[in-house]
């Protein structure tokens, strides 16, 4: 193997690694919804593996993941190039998760900002796109919290 070969190969598994190891959700879906990525922070939360999620549907492993409103939401992705976003304030997750800090959180679920890229081929078509999932649970906790502090405060004035 080359000295270039051997840097590619080694900055390939650095990706790879960190693809893996960042808490934040990735999944890459392909034009039918099958999912193609399944990375740590999925497998982790979801207590799924990514040999059980490869190929199969988002909404058959999801099925409280509402097909028409999330088919439309990737539609623009696929078709125009362009990014798509969705916060917890809107809709407080995409994916059921449990939130993980049952001691110190309040919150039954966790709260989910989701940002949808097109991942484009070196033809130039959108045939993938990634869905990373980020998990804002402690803001909006906060800001629950928050909201409620001023309106005890507003009643008692």
């Amino acid at each position: 193997m080359q000295g270039s070969e051997l840097e590619q190969m080694q900055s390939f598994h650095w990706m790879m690694d960190m693809l893996q190891s960042v808490d934040v959700g990735i999944v890459v879906l392909d034009k039918n919804f099958r999912v193609q990525v399944w990375n740590g922070f999925m497998e982790s939360h979801s207590g799924l593996l990514p040999s059980e999620v490869r190929d199969k549907t988002l909404f058959s492993i999801f099925p409280n993941v509402e097909e028409k409103w999330f088919t439309k939401k990737c539609k623009p992705v696929f078709e125009l190039n362009t990014r798509a976003f969705m916060t917890w304030e809107q809709r407080p997750y995409l994916f059921k998760f449990h939130n993980y800090r049952p001691i110190t959180g309040n919150e039954l679920y966790m709260y989910q900002n989701v940002t949808l890229a097109p991942l484009t081929s070196a033809n130039g078509k959108t045939d993938f796109i990634s869905v990373m999932v980020y998990d804002m649970t402690d803001i909006a906790s906060g800001k629950k919290q928050l909201e409620a502090l001023q309106v005890s405060t507003e009643e008692r004035a």
